[in-house]
C-alpha cells in the first residue's frame, strides 16, 4: 500500500533580534557641533546652575553664606593645627590657605556635584533631549557661584591685613583658572557619565578626592615639598609632583594670590621658589594637556550618553 509523502517540517525562523533604543544623538561626536548645540542651549545650561543653586539652599537660614562659612572653618581648624599643635612659620596664613582653597574647593565641589548629576536628573534624561553635557557643566557652573562668594572672603581677609599682593604675579591668575576649569570640566564629564553605569563611582571618588587633597600642597607650604624633594636625595620625586595637575594649578593660585616666595617673617621659602615664567610654562602644559584630556573624556561622555535613558 503506498504511503502519502509530506514535505519535511522547516524550522520556524529565529525573530530579528530587538533593535537597540538610544538616545537623540547623532552617530558621531563632532567636537565643533557639540560646541555649537551647547551655545545654542546656553539658556538651559543658565536655568541649570540657577537651580542647583537654589536646591543646594533651599529651606537653608544662612542660604549662600554656607558658602562662605566653608573656607572660614577651615581657616579656624588648620589655623589650630599649625599654629599650635604643628608650629609651621608662615606668614599672613590665611591669605596663604584662602588662595590655594579656592581652587581646590572648585575642584572638588564641581566632581562632586557633576558625578551624581545625570543620576539625579533622571526625568529630564528619559523625557526631554537636550545636550547631556549641559548636565555636568551646570555642576561646574553652581561650584563657580561658591568660588566667587569664597574669593570675596579672601579679599576681605587680604583688606583687613592691607596685603600686598599686585605685580607680575597677577598674570598666572587667569592662566591658572583656565587650567583649573578646563580639567575639571574634562574629569567632570567621565564620572557623571560613569556614575550611570556604575554607581560605586561617586563613593570612591569621595575616597580618592581625600588623597588627592593632601597630596596637593594646600594647607602645607609648597616650600617645603620643595625642599624635602627636590633639594633632597631624590630630585626626580618633584618632578614626579608635578605631575599632579591639581598640584600645578594650586602653585599658580598661590604664586598670583599670596604671591611672596619667601614673605617677611619666614624662615624658609612658603612657596616653590621659581620663576613667574616658569610657573607659566607649567601651566601651560598643564593646560594643554587638559584640553586634550577633555576632548578625550567628551568623546566617551558622548558615546556613553546614548544609554544613559536605559540606564537610569
Amino acid at each position: 500500500m503506498a504511503t502519502s509523502t509530506y514535505p519535511p517540517e522547516r524550522a520556524a525562523p529565529h525573530p530579528a533580534p530587538a533593535p537597540i533604543v538610544r538616545t537623540s544623538e547623532p552617530p558621531r561626536f563632532h567636537l565643533v557641533g557639540r560646541i555649537r548645540e551647547l551655545a545654542r542651549t546656553r539658556e538651559i545650561l543658565g536655568n541649570l546652575v540657577r537651580k542647583e543653586v537654589k536646591v543646594k539652599y533651599k529651606s537653608s537660614v544662612l542660604g549662600v553664606a554656607w558658602s562662605m562659612l566653608n573656607p572660614i572653618l577651615y581657616l579656624a581648624v588648620f589655623t589650630l593645627v599649625f599654629s599650635v599643635v604643628l608650629p609651621a612659620s608662615v606668614p599672613n596664613f590665611p591669605v596663604y590657605l584662602l588662595s590655594g582653597l579656592l581652587a581646590w574647593n572648585l575642584f572638588a565641589t564641581s566632581l562632586s556635584l557633576a558625578s551624581r548629576s545625570i543620576v539625579d536628573n533622571a526625568n529630564l534624561v528619559t523625557k526631554v533631549y537636550f545636550p547631556r553635557e549641559i548636565l555636568p557643566l551646570a555642576s561646574e557652573g553652581s561650584a563657580l557661584v561658591d568660588f566667587a562668594l569664597q574669593g570675596v572672603v579672601l579679599a576681605v581677609f587680604m583688606a583687613a591685613l592691607r596685603y600686598s599682593f599686585v605685580g607680575a604675579n597677577l598674570l598666572l591668575l587667569p592662566l591658572a583658572m583656565f587650567a583649573l576649569l578646563v580639567f575639571t570640566a574634562a574629569l567632570a564629564f567621565w564620572v557623571s557619565a560613569l556614575n550611570v553605569r556604575y554607581r560605586d563611582t561617586q563613593h570612591l571618588l569621595g575616597l580618592a578626592l581625600l588623597a588627592w587633597f593632601w597630596l596637593t600642597p594646600v594647607v602645607y607650604p609648597g616650600g617645603l615639598v620643595y625642599r624635602k624633594l627636590a633639594l633632597g636625595h631624590h630630585p626626580w620625586l618633584f618632578k614626579l609632583f608635578l605631575l599632579n595637575p591639581m598640584a600645578d594649578i594650586v602653585f599658580g593660585f598661590q604664586r598670583a594670590l599670596y604671591a611672596h616666595v619667601q614673605p617677611r617673617g619666614a624662615a624658609q621659602a612658603v612657596l616653590i621658589p621659581v620663576s613667574v615664567g616658569w610657573l607659566a610654562l607649567v601651566l601651560g602644559a598643564v593646560s594643554v594637556g587638559s584640553l586634550v584630556l577633555l576632548w578625550l573624556a567628551w568623546r566617551t561622555f558622548f558615546h556613553l550618553s546614548g544609554d544613559f535613558a536605559e540606564e537610569l
